[in-house]
């Protein structure tokens, strides 16, 4: 395990650096108050002001700030030491309170005392987790009773598009990759991923003491991450090729009992 975690903290130090001044990011356009939340996510998790909302791989904090404008209470976690450094100095500058925590979102679950109205996480997050039992244990640990997870993630049919099995492997796929921001030029990173079916998700949070009162599929991403990408309308985008429509996005909500 702690091969894993060293491998893809190394990888998301050296992106953070790599997104922190990309367009893809637009940080000066946050800075200038603009929002990096989507109509998905904003019309799924809804009001969330005086929420207390638990950010699970924050990256370096765009979205968890921006949640925090909207009047939530929030606390971000990441891996990566730089992204958590990059989120806190972001904070000030913004003038935004916000706590971040660096931390493997396991090891986070095992730590933390507080319990939350919201845990949100959402946009290729799962990939990176060996195991949904502990992520969803850990989603259900730091819920309040009544309290909501909030998961939007790349769809599992996209595995297969890119070549990688559908089904969960218990040893991951260990890649040579350039992120996926315009600024990326021909750096690697060595990375460590895992697939997760749409079953793994689900039956881990029913597992975990979770009732699933929402599920929805998207046939676009909000962002244009992945190569030969087209728009389609507004923050909405799909692989510019001939073929049947395909579903790229999931969500799910779920109620701790």
């Amino acid at each position: 395990m702690s091969d894993y975690l060293a491998i893809n903290q190394q990888a998301w130090n050296e992106r953070t650096d790599i997104h922190f001044t990309s367009k893809f990011y637009n940080v000066d356009g946050f800075l200038a108050g603009k929002s990096t939340l989507h109509d998905i996510e904003l019309n799924q998790v809804g009001n969330v002001q005086g929420k207390s909302l638990l950010h699970l791989q924050c990256h370096f904090g765009l979205d968890s700030l921006s949640w925090a404008r909207l009047g939530a209470r929030v606390t971000g976690v990441d891996l990566s030491s730089i992204a958590i450094a990059k989120a806190q100095q972001l904070a000030k500058q913004a003038c935004i309170e916000a706590e971040f925590v660096c931390s493997d979102v396991y090891q986070f679950g095992e730590q933390n005392k507080q319990r939350y109205d919201v845990v949100y996480t959402s946009y290729g997050v799962l990939c990176w987790l060996p195991c949904m039992n502990k992520w969803a244990e850990t989603v259900a640990k730091c819920l309040k009773p009544g309290g909501k997870i909030h998961l939007i993630e790349f769809h599992p049919f996209l595995d297969i598009k890119f070549g990688y099995d559908y089904f969960h492997q218990a040893e991951p796929d260990i890649e040579q990759e350039k992120t996926y921001s315009e600024n990326a030029g021909d750096t690697e990173q060595t990375i460590a991923v895992w697939s997760h079916t749409l079953s793994d998700v689900i039956s881990a949070l029913i597992d975990a003491g979770i009732e699933i009162t929402q599920m929805s599929e998207y046939p676009y991403s909000p962002y244009p991450c992945f190569d030969n990408m087209k728009a389609v309308g507004i923050n909405q985008f799909v692989m510019d090729e001939q073929g049947p429509i395909f579903p790229m996005l999931y969500s799910v909500v779920g109620t701790k009992k």
